[in-house]
């Protein structure tokens, strides 16, 4: 079963982790939440454990929904009184986007209408509304066209922790402030016996949530009590009394060997005191030491190590002072130099004022306020003997500040659609002819690697300023993406012998990296081949393809490393056959699929073949059929063992067999990425129906280059 768990932006693998370790089968990030495959005991287990989750939202249905009409028509044939008892109560959460419903309120309205119109006509009686605590909270989001409905298993915002009595002007949230924590590794420096201290603590939520997670505290009990967050009928109550007794036993021994490591200060008595309520409430009173300070008269810390965690003003309310924050790095390096710090601050600019080294700098939101959480350890470095990087020269200026326009300008898409791995830069400055590609690993958002393959430069350029316009482009790209040296791999077109032709020059490293697109975990491996195992501009073709294969028999064509396949496979396709020449490329597909838990055994109960054979005569001996092919030959092939291809001339054919193996209704997805391919429309239409979908295929970051490829959808006349 899937659940989703909702989070703030920026805290979306972090959650993945941690509902991974708390056992569910998969959890994989999408924006402002994670996709999790799990039983309810292991949702309800997140509702208790999760430090991280806004809700968690349990699924009761998934339609197509474009007008209230539909909305309700829906749900009111839903079987209501397996859900809700008789005399319980019911509340709806909306969010909706799109044409066809425009106001969640509305939306909201017409749920709860459809459910009392429902049960009254099941039951003869209509279930009251209940705002503050309802009995059942559902949830429902409409997007694109969609509608989900789903309970909300925790009853409302699990941020709210239960103990908060008094609060400051601009209160952080609990989840952010776990957060905060986590990245600053605070469950390891208590475990080392370290200390945590915040400067600036406001009404003390990082420290009574650091002292929680120091006690083995599960964020659910204190919110919920002795009651059940829901009373869902669908509600399991003896394993949420399971789920409790278990966290109270963990509270209690976590308490009892609780060190009193906590240390606030602040300028603001009140705030002060708002700390002293919130700590006793918390159970934590005599855990936190307080002190009224100012940032510049803090005492050196006497631990040896420990984490410095802090919410520095930043929004609209609250003052952004670049020379408090400046204040607060010279304080931190003088108090505890040898710490670890972590910082949620307002923006780049406030982060650079505290003059800290960042090991790390992560982009997350405060509610709607975009922020920076830097991460440094330590505190203060030791002194390095290099002068610092060189300044750039005008050339590599000005591809700098072009990367930082591309990245600018594509931020919202690459938010919005979840695009870790990407295009940004493709020779938009002439005199710098080469492609930037970034990847981000999998299970660490914040190593970000670069892949820059150098074109081809005209005959007549020195190869002195060839080598110096592309030193200036590694120089540009290092200092935008703050990469190191190791996480930069190129391509390098060196002239061969002769001086006429190029070939490019790898390096030999053997190293595999995991990056995420959509679902699918990808290997990529950016130094040892020309490519590296991923095509990013068929990104929207593979989604498309995922999407359309459940329960479908996937074939797939010239499969290279089988990012398709995988696509295909986490799409919930009934079968997927590989095909490729190269055992190479065969064992990498198989392990993509290994790392999405998929192998040659079942994924509800379906086989996952490898066929190592060429494709063209493989196609035509075989006998089964496929609902759903993917075709990408290379351009030409020359293999000793396989006849010689020539795409071009032999398009036609491999083109038949294929749409000859389509099962009735079916569909062949044909793409190349040779310019000068022609497609003979004429002989392709007597065996198949065909249309361009190119344009439907070339995502955002390849735009500027909308020949990348070619893509056509066939059909079995």
């Amino acid at each position: 079963m899937r659940f989703f768990a909702s989070c703030g932006k920026g805290l979306e693998y972090l959650l993945a982790d941690e509902l991974a370790a708390l056992g569910c089968v998969r959890a994989t990030a999408t924006v402002a939440g994670v996709n999790v495959e799990g039983e309810l005991a292991d949702a309800q287990r997140a509702v208790m454990w999760s430090r991280l989750a806004s809700r968690v939202l349990w699924p009761l249905a998934e339609f197509y929904c474009d007008s209230e009409d539909v909305l309700y028509r829906t749900i009111v044939e839903l079987p209501w009184s397996t859900h809700l008892a008789p005399g319980r109560t019911l509340a709806v959460d909306a969010r909706v986007s799109g044409d066809g419903i425009t106001h969640a309120r509305y939306a909201a309205q017409r749920v709860k209408d459809a459910v009392v119109d429902s049960l009254r006509r099941e039951t003869g009686a209509r279930p009251d509304v209940d705002l503050e605590s309802p009995d059942l909270l559902l949830n429902l989001v409409v997007r694109k066209g969609r509608a989900v409905l789903s309970v909300d298993l925790g009853g409302g915002a699990l941020h709210r922790r239960g103990w908060r009595r008094a609060q400051g002007d601009a209160p952080l949230k609990e989840n952010l402030a776990a957060a905060v924590l986590l990245r600053g590794q605070w469950p390891q420096v208590y475990a080392e016996g370290g200390a945590l201290l915040d400067p600036m603590c406001g009404s003390g939520t990082l420290l009574v949530e650091g002292a929680a997670i120091a006690a083995d505290v599960a964020p659910g009990l204190l919110r919920h009590g002795e009651t059940p967050p829901s009373r869902w009928s669908g509600f399991d109550a003896a394993a949420w009394d399971s789920l409790r007794q278990d966290a109270l036993e963990r509270e209690r021994a976590g308490r009892a060997a609780l060190r009193p490591v906590f240390f606030g200060s602040d300028v603001d008595p009140a705030a002060l005191e708002s700390v002293r309520a919130n700590a006793a409430a918390a159970g934590f009173g005599d855990a936190i030491q307080l002190e009224e300070r100012q940032v510049a008269a803090l005492r050196p810390m006497t631990q040896l190590r420990g984490l410095v965690a802090s919410n520095p003003p930043y929004d609209a309310r609250l003052a952004a002072d670049a020379q408090l924050y400046r204040g607060l790095g010279d304080a931190l390096r003088r108090i505890a130099p040898y710490w670890r710090a972590s910082l949620l601050c307002g923006s780049p600019e406030l982060a650079r004022a505290t003059g800290l080294r960042a090991q790390k700098v992560y982009q997350v939101f405060n509610g709607a306020l975009e922020c920076v959480l830097l991460v440094a350890d330590p505190v203060q470095p030791p002194l390095r003997e290099d002068a610092g990087p060189r300044p750039l020269s005008p050339g590599a200026q000005m591809l700098a500040n072009r990367l930082r326009k591309n990245l600018r300008a594509s931020k919202s898409w690459r938010t919005r659609e979840g695009v870790d791995c990407y295009r940004a830069y493709d020779a938009d400055l002439p005199e710098y002819a080469v492609a930037i590609d970034v990847y981000t690993e999998a299970d660490d958002p914040d190593a970000t690697w670069l892949h820059v393959q150098e074109y081809a430069a005209p005959a007549d350029i020195p190869d002195a300023d060839v080598r110096r316009r592309f030193g200036e482009v590694l120089g540009a790209a290092r200092e935008v993406f703050g990469v190191p040296r190791e996480r930069l791999a190129t391509k390098v077109r060196a002239r061969g012998k002769g001086g006429s032709k190029y070939g490019a020059a790898v390096e030999r490293r053997g190293e595999f990296i995991t990056v995420r697109e959509g679902a699918a975990r990808l290997r990529v491996n950016l130094f040892d081949y020309l490519d590296t195992g991923l095509f990013l501009d068929h990104r929207p073709l593979r989604t498309r393809m995922q999407r359309e294969a459940r329960g479908k028999r996937f074939l797939n064509l010239f499969c290279y490393t089988g990012a398709a396949t995988v696509h295909a496979a986490v799409g919930g396709a009934a079968s997927t056959t590989s095909v490729d020449l190269s055992g190479t490329y065969l064992q990498w597909a198989a392990d993509n699929l290994r790392g999405n838990r998929v192998d040659g055994r079942a994924l509800g109960g379906s086989a996952h073949r490898m066929v190592q054979a060429d494709a063209v005569s493989w196609l035509e001996a075989d006998t089964g059929e496929y609902d759903l092919v993917f075709c990408d030959p290379p351009t030409f092939s020359n293999s000793a063992r396989a006849d010689d291809f020539d795409m071009q001339l032999q398009h036609v054919r491999l083109l038949r067999a294929a749409v000859a193996r389509l099962a009735p209704g079916g569909v062949l997805y044909f793409s190349n990425n040779y310019r000068r391919f022609k497609l003979d429309e004429e002989a392709v239409a007597a065996f198949a129906r065909c249309d361009d979908i190119t344009a439907e295929t070339i995502p955002p970051d390849f735009a500027r280059n909308p020949r990348i490829h070619r893509a056509w959808r066939l059909r079995r006349r």
